[in-house]
């Protein structure tokens, strides 16, 4: 196994090399010639010039230009040689504001308060930060460092690694792809809450009447036993049939929703990060003033201490429960979005000379504490609900027992159920009567009566916002928040799936606005299944096969291929030319040990958790007003299968056929990587190799890796010596 790493390492470290067209004499003559204005030599490039130019579409020409310039003061990075053609940010912030547009979704408004609330409240923290810092910074880092050097989308980058490793980036794409059809989805239920908002009255605020011939009406059943958001969201919005092998009749509504939300999609990624790039700066920012207002208006509702104090108290004995840990794990890494493709598309058009190091950093940070501000937002709205529903429920338990016991009666000497009563009347004369039940009113129960996910958005968050006056004002705040926060996600995801795409030039005179438009056209198409009675149910089977499984075996890929393929020395000296600065012991000890193994460790224990508690959907019964498990038909089970295998088999296959000399992808495109002008632009000295990483690593004096024996590591710490 060694010796097969170690001839793909040398094959891949071939293929890496900086193809020069021209030699350093010529490119030294090349130039004195340059045009001179205004005492300035001119620089070609928009990569090369850290941002300088601010067309996002400027090509970059085979000119030379100086080593330094300086601006403000500062020095800038500009090679001998311009970059090849490839689009780049117009900005740092626009570049910045579209990655954490796509790292912060919806999932930290709708997800991480439920499991903060359900698995300890504070003490969910620990083993939330824990798995941040082990297993999401990490492989945030490694996918913008790996994007940045090798300058391609996620197949182009795990081909240049090796062209056995191809199939990840495959993966990537396929998963991306399986994704952004299901996604969108989400952002046309928003869409159609949004229109829905803009009326007198708020259509979730009151059970619709059933009408009769004689001119009298009732509300109608099915709302009375659950409510009127459970209605709206259930029997209105989603047209829900009564299982998944029934669809009923079709969703026009949510079918014209699709349509709608894949035209934006198209509309805002027609000229690719060139039109991307301006809309982040709403979709990115909008977000978080909507979550201040809410803040504002949360914080003085009656109740909202209560909630925000139910979020966060500790219950320290959850965190030796180890289903908390797989928890916490799942939802850092699909918050942060990892091994979509996305990050790596991203950042593939950044300066070859970014800090990709503070970016990771800046990000995840900025991500997670998105997630608890938002968390303090849900929860003081939640328990402003829940105050209500308290208060509403004592005042009925009150008036039924003083109608029954007078004003004066002792709460703990209460009869029990059944109890035959004799009340005196105000005419002296003696009533039976039998005490009824009553209702149980409990602040804390109805705290926990929370939901993740669009039980959440839309029937808890909907029926808080009916308390509100002016509810239509805040209903479209909040829907055209979740609009805004879903469809940057949505980027970043289909970004992946068009840059691999092009850069693989499999359609190489198509433009990109038509390869995009065509992806948008068939992704609009095939999501018509999530536009019938049934359609909510393939949603969520979606929403829990295509992209966990695949995502985490794609990710663990991604870190065998740096730490053991591509060689951890090898990638620490591209981030130390990159940035200036090398990534310390503790990135490489995540990278080669501890990211792997949690990785490994959520899928055992994901697939024990199904073994154990089986996997199904909740089905919605009309006559009790709440859903149901139901398990998985037969044909649906095939579907999650073809959905998890669809998109892994690409890894072993495409190193299957390389073995046996078929190329998948023929990307013989070499990467643009100016080493010795970083080299002397940061000022670089060669490192050598220290004991530590000798010990912890295997990397020898000479800088090759290999297998750790004591021998071999007795004799590379006499070298270094």
């Amino acid at each position: 196994m060694a010796n097969t790493a170690h001839l793909v390492r040398r094959q891949s470290s071939r293929d890496l090399n900086p193809q020069r067209s021209v030699d350093r004499l010529e490119l030294k003559e090349m130039r004195g010639r340059l045009v001179v204005e205004n005492g300035n030599t001119t620089s070609y490039g928009t990569a090369n010039a850290a941002f300088e130019d601010t067309s996002p579409n400027a090509k970059v020409k085979s000119a030379c230009s100086s080593k330094r310039g300086s601006q403000d003061g500062k020095a800038i990075f500009r090679p001998e040689c311009g970059e090849e053609e490839r689009e780049s940010w117009d900005s740092k912030l626009t570049f910045l504001l579209a990655t954490v547009g796509y790292a912060v979704g919806l999932g930290n408004v709708w997800r991480f308060p439920y499991l903060a609330q359900k698995n300890g409240g504070g003490a969910f923290l620990i083993p939330y930060f824990v798995m941040l810092a082990v297993e999401g910074i990490p492989i945030f880092y490694l996918e913008l460092a790996i994007g940045q050097r090798l300058r391609k989308g996620a197949i182009g980058v795990w081909n240049q690694v090796s062209p056995f490793l191809s199939g990840i980036g495959i993966s990537s794409a396929v998963v991306s792809f399986n994704v952004a059809l299901y996604y969108n989805t989400i952002i046309a239920w928003c869409l159609f809450y949004f229109v829905q908002s803009f009326q007198s009255q708020l259509p979730w605020a009151e059970c619709p009447k059933v009408y009769f011939p004689n001119g009298s009406y009732s509300l109608e059943p099915e709302c009375v036993v659950s409510s009127p958001t459970q209605y709206f969201w259930y029997r209105t919005t989603l047209m829900i049939s009564e299982d998944i092998n029934t669809p009923e009749a079709f969703n026009w509504k949510i079918a014209l929703a699709l349509v709608v939300a894949w035209i934006l999609v198209y509309m805002c990624m027609i000229k690719g990060i060139a039109s991307s790039g301006k809309v982040v700066y709403v979709t990115a920012t909008f977000p978080y003033i909507v979550l201040i207002i809410f803040f504002f208006r949360g914080i003085t509702l009656k109740g909202a201490f209560d909630g925000i104090r139910h979020l966060f108290t500790p219950s320290w004995h959850t965190i030796l429960d180890p289903v908390v840990w797989l928890e916490a794990g799942t939802q850092i890494f699909f918050s942060l979005g990892l091994a979509f493709g996305g990050l790596i598309a991203f950042s593939s058009y950044n300066p070859v000379n970014n800090n990709c190091y503070r970016d990771a950093l800046m990000v995840s940070m900025t991500n997670c504490f998105t997630s608890m501000f938002a968390g303090i937002v849900v929860f003081s709205i939640i328990g402003f609900k829940a105050t209500m529903v308290y208060d509403k429920c004592l005042s009925v338990r009150n008036t039924t027992i003083s109608g029954l016991l007078g004003n004066g009666f002792d709460e703990t000497r209460l009869p029990p159920e059944g109890t035959v009563l004799r009340v005196l009347n105000a005419d002296g004369s003696n009533t039976s009567v039998v005490m009824p039940l009553l209702p149980e009113c409990d602040l804390q129960k109805e705290l926990d009566n929370s939901a993740s996910g669009t039980g959440l958005a839309f029937i808890i968050f909907t029926e808080a916002i009916n308390q509100f006056p002016g509810a239509q004002f805040w209903s479209v705040l909040f829907f055209l928040m979740l609009f805004t926060l879903g469809i940057d996600s949505q980027f970043g995801t289909l970004e992946g799936v068009v840059t691999s795409i092009v850069d693989l030039k499999v359609f190489p005179n198509l433009p990109k606005e038509i390869l995009t438009g065509g992806i948008c056209l068939t992704c609009c198409t095939i999501s018509m299944a999530f536009a019938h009675g049934s359609g909510s149910y393939i949603f969520v089977l979606f929403d829990n096969y295509s992209g966990n499984f695949p995502l985490l075996i794609i990710a663990l890929f991604e870190c065998i291929g740096v730490a053991y393929v591509y060689g951890l020395k090898r990638f620490a000296d591209d981030i130390e030319m990159m940035t200036g600065q090398r990534p310390g012991l503790y990135w490489l000890i995540c990278w080669k040990y501890l990211s792997p193994l949690a990785m490994i460790s959520i899928l055992v224990a994901s697939f024990v958790e199904i073994a154990v508690d089986g996997s199904g959907y909740a089905a919605w019964v009309p006559s009790k007003g709440d859903t149901v498990k139901h398990e998985w038909p037969t044909w649906s089970v095939v579907l999650i299968l073809v959905l998890v295998f669809s998109s892994i088999a690409w890894i072993p296959g495409a190193a299957i056929a390389r073995l046996f000399g078929v190329v998948i992808i023929d990307d013989n495109e070499k990467a643009w990587f100016p080493a010795d002008d970083l080299k002397d632009f940061h000022g670089i000295m060669p490192h050598e190799v220290s004991k530590a990483e000798t010990l912890l690593f295997c990397i020898r004096a000479d800088g090759t890796e290999g297998l750790c024996c004591p021998t071999s590591i007795a004799a590379d710490e006499e070298d270094i010596d």
